[in-house]
């Protein structure tokens, strides 16, 4: 699959906002490690292998263990992830599967116990980051590069 185009080049005032959502998520409440999870979680929900393989490589450099990553897809049936960790992922997949879920009340009360309000609007401000990131890899085919 070849890239359909450069969004970078072909819109650089774009960009240049959803770089600076991108460099808010890092300011945020959210610590490093679980960013780095959501974000791979998301990416592979939306079948981004571009941004599944750049946050998977960036998380294993940061120091997340490979078992981790290989179980993220798994998650629910993992115990290799915290309350925290589990709430965060629960938290992410209903808003990245939003049509499907409208975000259930039951994963509202998961995150609502391990986050705090701030912390939850963070929260789902780092998944619709990914969201978007992914919308356009996908939509434009930015591939993994070797």
């Amino acid at each position: 699959m070849s890239p359909r185009l450069d969004y970078y080049n072909a819109s650089p005032k774009a960009m240049k906002a959803m770089l600076a959502m991108e460099a808010l998520t890092r300011d945020l409440s959210i610590e490093a490690p679980l960013l780095q999870l959501i974000r791979i979680r998301a990416s592979q929900l939306n079948g981004c292998a571009f941004c599944t393989d750049m946050h998977s490589v960036d998380a294993r450099r940061a120091g997340e263990s490979e078992r981790r990553l290989y179980a993220l897809a798994v998650w629910r049936d993992s115990g290799f992830f915290n309350p925290r960790e589990r709430a965060a992922l629960g938290w992410a997949e209903a808003v990245t599967l939003l049509a499907e879920s409208h975000v259930p009340d039951d994963v509202y009360q998961q995150a609502k116990a391990q986050f705090s309000e701030a912390e939850l609007v963070d929260l789902t401000m780092a998944v619709s980051a990914i969201n978007s990131w992914n919308r356009l890899a996908v939509s434009f085919r930015q591939t993994p590069s070797d």
